[in-house]
């Protein structure tokens, strides 16, 4: 297990079976996809030389009976805990033998059954899905977690509203929490502020101690223990009632296992002796009236299951990065305060743009994201260093060297190219315009692009990119030169696996020079950027105000938070 923060490429599975000790996580949050049969065309293929389900699902947002799931399903009913195996195989009967939504809850509980073995007892996991398939993963996590260790099912608001045809408008997303044990998992509890009516409405006295509202020491109904005997003359028995005392003040004043043996007439006058009870003007000497409990304004409004305060994120947001399934950077802050403590270990195996390593990073957790494609692995690297600069965090399964790359190359060319696209912060451009997984698109030779700004016009101008991972000649460069005039682009990048001819280079320099009237500089028009050397280093020459991806919002945090975080 890593000692510092991590992001993986790869798929999740083999990850955590290779690298994931047993109880050593502390809280998972996992965000996969829906099976909701939306495409949302910004994942790939994988390039390990088998096809990866977790990736194929990621991009397509559906699941398919194959092969792999045909063995995963073995795995589950043969080598899992008995009862996982007999679940999946009741669920076989009623989702369909092949189909997409069983091939779906097959790959899922083999992730879940691992991510279960990593959680330490403390532990506890929220699996975010939406009604599509969160009832038949319920049945999956009951099974695996046990019905005891379950916490929650969360509802969050995730949309205003939608006019769906001939049903209810489908706005939110559900959030399923266990634990790993019944009665020792973390809970921090989480508040939301008062509404400033219901304050005005409620709290209308106060003292010393603060505003507190008035409420009934009695509760409805008969007892034959002490909670039915007269106290300073008040009996309620006589008015069918009993004392309801407050076993959280209670305890509050005294300790815990003092508390328990008191009688409640004991409770009650310790209640007195520090303030908490009301008297009317007669009240002690038996008068009309109840006395009444002094109940004072708290820290807020205790979290619901039902969360409708953290909106999604609009196109206008500041933290909005253009991932398609980005959640906000506020309902993961409460997800990781209220089931995590300060230099705890947080695990995201579907880590996407990474608002769950950004959440826990911001917090002061230790981290492990997870992710299958090279693009997410660049957005999360981004985004983390825009929001942390100086940030330290290691990167596991990125090609280190020309061999590597070769080899990636080798295994799946379109993956080498968004590999190769990120190393620049290109954008890759048929991943945003609709291609399939694996196909290329109507991209006119371009296989990426940078966005910049450089002049006080704010127009924005274009520098294309083109990934070669075969052999390479003159020509190329030549076609790519001809593909940034006609496409009125300012500059272009010629990025190859293969080391640049002499004849190459000469045709980039006969291309001239693009002067920015930003700047004031001269930059090349044509660029060659071998990989070998981008590896160690070089980056492609442009006007510095520039950025692919949206920039994420600056944290400032104290220098010695930080360095706890940076191990």
């Amino acid at each position: 297990m890593p000692t510092s923060n991590t992001l993986y490429y790869g798929d999740n599975l083999d990850i955590l079976r290779e690298y994931i000790p047993d109880s050593s996580v502390d809280l998972v949050y996992l965000d996969p996809p829906f099976n909701s049969s939306r495409n949302y065309n910004v994942l790939f293929k994988d390039e390990s030389g088998k096809d990866s389900e977790a990736q194929i699902a990621a991009f397509e947002d559906t699941w398919h009976w194959n092969d792999a799931v045909e063995r995963a399903y073995g795995e589950l009913v043969t080598a899992a805990p008995e009862r996982v195996g007999q679940t999946i195989g009741a669920l076989r009967q009623i989702a369909g033998h092949t189909s997409p939504m069983m091939a779906y809850l097959v790959m899922m509980a083999a992730r879940l059954v691992e991510l279960h073995r990593v959680l330490k007892p403390t532990g506890s996991l929220y699996l975010h899905c939406d009604p599509t398939a969160s009832h038949y993963l319920k049945v999956i996590l009951d099974t695996i977690f046990d019905p005891r260790n379950f916490r929650n099912e969360i509802t969050w608001k995730r949309t205003s509203a939608h006019n769906d045809p001939k049903r209810w408008g489908g706005v939110h997303d559900v959030l399923l929490f266990y634990s790993k044990s019944p009665d020792r998992s973390t809970w921090n509890p989480e508040f939301q502020p008062y509404d400033v009516d219901y304050l005005d409405a409620k709290y209308r006295n106060s003292d010393d101690r603060g505003k507190y509202r008035l409420s009934d020491l009695t509760a409805a109904g008969t007892t034959q223990g002490d909670s039915a005997k007269p106290w300073h003359g008040y009996d309620p028995s006589k008015i069918g009632r009993h004392w309801a005392v407050s076993r959280d003040v209670v305890e509050a004043l005294s300790k815990p296992d003092t508390a328990s043996n008191l009688t409640t007439q004991q409770k009650l006058d310790l209640l007195d002796e520090h303030g908490y009870i009301y008297w009317t003007p007669r009240g002690r000497s038996g008068g009309p009236g109840f006395p009444q409990f002094k109940r004072y304004l708290g820290k807020g409004v205790p979290i619901q299951d039902v969360i409708n305060d953290i909106p999604p994120i609009n196109s206008m947001a500041q933290e909005r990065l253009g991932y398609p399934t980005q959640k906000p950077l506020a309902l993961l802050e409460r997800i990781i305060n209220a089931s995590s403590n300060p230099g705890d270990l947080v695990l995201d195996p579907f880590c996407g743009c990474g608002t769950t390593i950004a959440a826990a990073q911001k917090l002061g957790r230790r981290w492990v994201g997870i992710d299958i494609t090279h693009l997410s692995i660049a957005l999360q690297k981004y985004r983390l260093a825009q929001m942390f600069p100086g940030i330290a965090f290691n990167v596991i399964g990125e090609p280190l060297d020309v061999g590597a790359a070769a080899q990636l190359a080798r295994d799946d060319r379109y993956q080498f190219q968004w590999w190769a696209l990120s190393l620049i912060r290109a954008r890759p451009l048929g991943g945003q315009e609709g291609s399939k997984a694996g196909k290329k698109g109507s991209d006119k030779g371009i296989d990426g692009v940078i966005t910049f700004i450089d002049d006080a016009t704010a127009k924005p101008k274009r520098l294309l990119v083109q990934v070669k991972s075969g052999h390479v000649k003159s020509g190329d460069v030549r076609d790519l030169r001809g593909t940034v005039e006609r496409e009125g682009a300012t500059i272009g990048a010629f990025i190859t696996l293969e080391p640049p001819s002499r004849d190459m280079r000469a045709e980039a320099a006969s291309a001239g020079y693009y002067k920015s009237p930003g700047w004031g500089r001269d930059y090349p028009k044509i660029q060659i950027l071998p990989i070998a050397d981008l590896l160690t280093g070089a980056q492609v020459q442009m006007p510095p105000a520039y950025g692919t991806f949206k920039q994420a919002q600056r944290v400032e945090m104290p220098a010695a938070e930080q360095q706890g975080l940076d191990l």
